[in-house]
């Protein structure tokens, strides 16, 4: 073995990292031109039902909530190439066939699309991290998520005018077309990785039901990680009232066209691309939990600037804020998680903490519309700053905590 440490020729040399970076490129392309495509679609046959668009966004987001911790363990299970090449050919027989139920029948088969492609994802994630881990050298392994990270901020960016372009120009039986092909493709592309290797467990395999109470009980017993997940849910309930209400935030507040919601998402993408550099600076002249303070605070702000603006530029600059904070959020959370959690449970601590904020944003997703509608747009966007703000106040006992506050002493 060599003593030197493996560059970033040796990065982009790897052949695992080049077909799983043009994999997860094909599969940009379809998902985005799915959830843009779908939803300007879905807004014309209802002609802007506030109930049927949120609809849009729990078929996305809970089979997350659902199927995360059973997809991630079935992914500890299963053969991770198998699974990926698999998960993709079902998307896309999946998407043809929405394709020829939208030909010949009802329109509302496009949320079939969104909801099986949003399940299967969740068993193929999880696959691609176990494949990364394997076939990236360690010393490279923060490089490569890195750049697969940028990969999908980049898209915040290029994904929403790529779906309005689509759906515009060619029609909705175009996007889904294009969204079938991409995942076949990028099913054709997984094939060229390395094969799966039979390794066996060295320890007892326990059902999923015993490694589900031992992380509850995990969790439970680290003050760290409830008030993480009190927050988590706080956050969930924040995103979850105003997630499917953009459209109406450019229709009604600004008073312009549905497809102007496209330059909204593109602020909070190029954000997000600036913001990752600066929280990495910031990363190390502050700990975690102060990083998370700040994207709270200046996610309430933003929030709450967004609703009362009635002049583009200005939304514009209050999406840009919200964006510009996301990366000190994430990077506050999943330190948090790594330095209060032992090893052999950080698996399962995402697999409960994750679902509780997917499944409080999907509850209050479901009941936007109706409340968009008892309510004003104002009112709802005020209400989620309010819940930033709540989820900063239950975090504040956390600045006081040492840096691994929770874990067991010895």
């Amino acid at each position: 073995m060599t003593t030197s440490s493996p560059g970033m020729g040796n990065l982009f040399g790897n052949r695992f990292v080049q077909v799983i970076l043009l994999s997860g490129l094909l599969l940009q392309i379809g998902i985005w031109v799915r959830n843009f495509a779908i939803l300007l679609f879905v807004v014309d046959q209802t002609n802007g039902d506030a109930t049927a668009v949120s609809m849009i966004s729990v078929a996305e987001f809970a089979p997350i909530f659902i199927f995360s911790f059973i997809g991630g363990t079935f992914a500890d299970r299963w053969r991770p190439k198998r699974t990926m090449i698999w998960c993709d050919i079902l998307s896309a027989v999946s998407v043809f066939a929405v394709l020829l139920t939208l030909v010949y029948g009802s329109w509302k088969a496009v949320f079939f699309a969104t909801l099986v492609s949003a399940i299967l994802s969740q068993f193929s994630q999880p696959s691609g991290m176990r494949l990364f881990k394997l076939h990236v050298p360690e010393a490279l392994i923060q490089a490569g998520m890195s750049i697969y990270q940028t990969m999908f901020a980049l898209f915040m960016v290029l994904g929403p005018i790529l779906g309005t372009f689509v759906y515009q120009r060619y029609g909705i039986e175009v996007a889904i077309a294009i969204m079938g092909v991409a995942f076949l493709l990028s099913a054709l592309v997984l094939v060229m990785l390395p094969p799966d290797t039979e390794a066996e467990s060295a320890g007892e395999r326990t059902s999923i039901r015993e490694e589900m109470m031992a992380g509850f009980r995990y969790v439970l017993s680290r003050k760290l990680l409830t008030t993480l997940g009190l927050c988590f849910m706080i956050a969930g309930f924040a995103i979850g009232l105003i997630q499917p209400l953009g459209v109406f935030l450019v229709t009604e507040r600004l008073g312009l066209h549905k497809e102007n919601l496209q330059w909204l998402m593109t602020a909070s993408g190029v954000a997000m691309i600036v913001g990752g550099a600066l929280a990495m600076g910031l990363s190390k002249k502050f700990a975690p939990q102060v990083l998370l303070m700040i994207g709270m605070t200046v996610s309430a702000i933003s929030v709450a600037l967004t609703g009362f603006s009635t002049v583009l530029w200005f939304t514009l600059f209050a999406q840009f804020l919200a964006g510009l904070v996301m990366p000190c959020i994430q990077i506050g959370i999943n330190t948090l998680i790594l330095q209060n959690t032992d090893t052999a449970f950080v698996g399962r601590v995402n697999g409960i903490l994750n679902p509780i904020f997917m499944g409080s944003m999907v509850i209050t997703m479901s009941l936007a519309g109706k409340l968009k509608e008892l309510f004003s747009i104002v009112g709802m966007y005020e209400a989620s700053a309010v819940l930033f703000a709540l989820g900063v106040l239950v975090m504040l006992p956390v600045m006081r905590m040492p840096a691994k506050a929770g874990m067991p002493e010895g």
